[in-house]
């Protein structure tokens, strides 16, 4: 007897390989803008009040920002893994914080709002990561075999380049110590690279997905950068390389948690033999 066939939700979360977690991260995301609408309703409102009844609605509506929400979405819900997506999160949010104080104290670029940094913002960079590493992975199944020398001289072309003219972006912040320490990071992060595939699939990754936000984020005025440009190529390749260091971070993290967790437990039972000794 043949089995009936799935109904189109049921192809559709197969499709897209949903499971009881993206549902639950699609519901955190969902409170996530409410709680921020909540909180910073007064820039809501004022955002909503540009709406002008006297033009046609399909011609205001911001259909950038809704393709960029689908996207993600639609990315941070596939094969959603809450054990390995919350240190991505984690590490998304504490990084965005980072950047986004760089960024705003030197004056790179201004909110319409001239915070330094906006509150607001940060959690857009969690978001962002997870749905990064949606696309990471993707092309790394999509590009299994590529040899490993294309991705390592695909390294030393990009990365450089990048650290070349993000020297050249930041120059008249070139006093300011934070931009030192930020040119230091990048240098560093494209000298050790400890997989040529991983780092160059999560720039072009992180470059593919910034490109959107930043058009989305430049032509609407929430932020501006100093040259004007709507948006840099710099600020598109930075979230490539902001997405390196913060997968960099993470290697550190699955290599260290594990030495962490077995020490706790040695000093929690003092008669255990360490692990490697038993």
């Amino acid at each position: 007897m043949p089995h009936p066939k799935p109904s189109l939700p049921r192809r559709v979360a197969r499709f897209f390989r949903w499971n009881r977690t993206s549902y639950m991260m699609m519901s955190a995301f969902l409170a996530l803008i409410f709680l921020i609408g909540y909180v910073w309703w007064p820039l809501l409102e004022a955002y909503i009040q540009t709406y002008d009844p006297r033009v046609s609605f399909w011609q205001q509506f911001d259909w950038l920002l809704l393709g960029n929400f689908l996207v993600m979405s639609l990315l941070i819900m596939a094969d959603a893994n809450l054990r390995k997506d919350l240190p991505i999160a984690f590490i998304g949010l504490m990084g965005g914080l980072v950047i986004e104080s760089w960024g705003t104290q030197t004056e790179l670029w201004v909110y319409y709002t001239n915070e330094r940094p906006p509150l607001w913002i940060i959690p857009a960079w969690p978001i962002a990561s997870l749905s990064i590493d949606r696309l990471y992975r993707l092309l790394r199944s999509k590009l299994e075999n590529v040899p490993l020398g294309v991705f390592r001289t695909l390294h030393w072309i990009l990365l450089p380049a990048f650290l070349g003219y993000m020297l050249f972006f930041v120059w008249p912040t070139l006093d300011k110590s934070l931009t030192i320490m930020a040119l230091i990071l990048c240098a560093f992060l494209i000298l050790t690279p400890t997989d040529p595939k991983a780092i160059v699939l999560t720039f072009v990754a992180g470059s593919g997905l910034g490109y959107f936000l930043e058009l989305w984020g430049t032509t609407r005025w929430c932020w501006t950068y100093y040259t004007l440009q709507t948006p840099p190529f710099f600020a598109v390749l930075a979230h490539g390389m902001a997405a390196v260091a913060f997968w960099r971070v993470l290697e550190l993290y699955q290599l260290f948690l594990p030495k962490i967790v077995a020490r706790f437990k040695q000093r929690a039972n003092p008669l255990s033999l360490p692990t490697e000794l038993e």
